[in-house]
C-alpha cells in the first residue's frame, strides 16, 4: 500500500467543474496509460495499492485533471477526496496506517487553496 509523493501540482481554476470519470479518461490519455497505469498516471492520485500497481482499480483518490495539456490539481477534486476521507460516499477502503499520510497529502493542497482541510477545522 502506498501514498503517492506530493507532486505540488499547479492548481486549476477554483471554479472548474469536477467530473472524476472524465478526468480519469483525460489523465489516462495524457499519461499514455491507456493499457496499464504508469508513474505519470499515479501522480494524479493520492493513494494506490503498490502490490497491484499494474491494475487501474488499485488507484484511489484522483485529485488531478489535464487542463491545457498539463496535469493540474483541481480544487473541487481535492475537496471531493477530502470529503471521502471524512466518510462521504461511503468513505474509502485504504489501510488505517495510510490514513494520516493521505490526509497530510490532501492538506497540502488545501493549504495551496488557502483553506483548512475538513479534519483540521473546529
Amino acid at each position: 500500500m502506498a501514498v503517492t509523493s506530493f507532486q505540488d501540482l499547479p492548481l486549476a481554476d477554483r471554479d472548474r467543474e469536477w467530473d472524476g470519470d472524465a478526468a480519469e479518461r483525460r489523465v489516462r490519455r495524457w499519461a499514455d496509460a491507456e493499457d496499464e497505469p504508469n508513474e505519470k498516471y499515479r501522480d494524479a492520485h493520492v493513494w494506490y495499492d503498490a502490490d497491484n500497481k499494474d491494475n487501474f482499480t488499485a488507484y484511489k483518490l484522483l485529485v488531478a485533471d489535464v487542463v491545457g495539456g498539463d496535469l493540474k490539481a483541481v480544487p473541487r477534486g481535492v475537496m471531493a477526496a477530502g470529503n471521502v476521507m471524512q466518510g462521504a460516499r461511503g468513505g474509502v477502503d485504504i489501510p488505517g496506517d495510510d490514513v494520516d499520510r493521505v490526509k497530510s497529502h490532501l492538506a497540502k493542497y488545501y493549504a495551496k487553496m488557502d483553506e483548512e482541510a475538513p479534519w483540521e477545522r473546529d
